[in-house]
């Protein structure tokens, strides 16, 4: 029985899975371009604040390149109006079963001055995330990625920095700074946190790698990620609201941040802080401290942590028995 186009493919991915990449390359740039990689807890709307902050730097003149680092491969859809842009990696995999080579047309594209591009991930299930990231940053690498002349490269990147490939940035001063996205719940600012663990670890070891600032998306105005990025030293460049338009536009992928509307402002301000803050060096919070910035009924921290037993394991007393060990006398 011969073997249909899908089960070759199938093949050709786990051959190529079951390669170790070599590291991507972190030569100099040719020219002064900013690399940013953006991290934020999934969900918080780190696409939708990159898809706009990229849109208004376009209108003010800059050249940017935002690339998805995600496995979801949805940062780029809100830019394009809900359309899927085809991945680097699933690209790569296609062209390279046909013999073909990889090209900027294939992966690249573009809209009102922004060009943007996904490096896409594994099948669920199938591969590892991180992994996926360091590929496509070698797919990158062979397309000339250092001699592209754009002002910003933005990367928006899961704030899991844990995992290797999605800390990659951080840990190997790909990037120049480091821009946090959050809100007012605990499980956004663990994750705040949690970047500024890694980037104040990699400082230690001599990376350069700096956190630029945190921008407060769904503010409420209950004032945690105010209290947080106080404590972390940790600059805020905006404020985004939590609004009933903003969020309606959003969920059908249209841009807010047009020069000349209601939103236009905000982010224009956005713009020129993400340029202009300074790469620092934060102060992170203990799990504590971090607590501490939550009232106690929000966060269950009045709780006391009760020991187990072994009785409480076994679900019955436990009888102390003698050892039949037998213990000889030394000769």
């Amino acid at each position: 029985m011969v073997a249909g186009p899908q089960v070759a493919m199938k093949d050709a991915l786990r051959e190529e899975a079951a390669v170790e990449p070599d590291a991507p390359a972190t030569g100099p740039v040719t020219k002064e371009t900013q690399i940013i990689a953006i991290y934020g807890k999934g969900g918080i709307g780190k696409s939708f604040t990159l898809a706009n902050l990229s849109y208004m730097m376009a209108q003010q003149g800059k050249k940017v390149l935002l690339i998805g680092c995600d496995p979801k491969s949805d940062t780029t859809s809100l830019l394009f109006g809900g359309k899927a842009t085809p991945t680097i990696i699933e690209t790569s995999s296609k062209k390279k079963l046909a013999g073909e080579e990889v090209t900027i047309s294939d992966v690249c594209f573009k809209r009102d001055g922004v060009f943007a591009m996904e490096l896409g991930g594994p099948e669920v299930g199938r591969g590892c995330g991180g992994r996926g990231i360091i590929h496509g940053f070698e797919t990158l690498e062979k397309l000339g990625f250092h001699e592209w002349g754009f002002d910003y490269v933005l990367l928006d990147f899961l704030g899991d920095v844990v995992c290797g490939g999605f800390g990659l940035p951080i840990a190997r001063d790909m990037c120049q700074k480091v821009i946090i996205v959050g809100s007012n719940d605990l499980q956004s600012l663990y994750v705040a946190n949690n970047v500024c663990n890694a980037v104040e670890y990699f400082r230690k070891l001599g990376g350069n790698v700096g956190v630029a600032g945190i921008v407060i998306n769904k503010d409420d105005g209950t004032g945690e990620a105010q209290a947080f990025a106080k404590a972390a030293s940790v600059p805020i460049l905006a404020s985004i609201p939590a609004n009933e338009e903003i969020r309606r536009k959003s969920a059908a992928y249209q841009i807010v941040a047009r020069p000349g509307t209601e939103w236009g402002p905000l982010f224009e301000q956005l713009a020129i802080n993400v340029a202009e803050a300074p790469p620092m060096r934060p102060t992170p919070l203990s799990q504590d401290g971090l607590l501490a910035l939550f009232s106690s009924d929000a966060t269950g921290r009045d709780v006391v942590l009760e020991p187990a037993t072994m009785e409480d394991m076994c679900g019955a007393s436990i009888i102390n028995k003698p050892s039949l060990e037998v213990v000889y006398d030394a000769a």
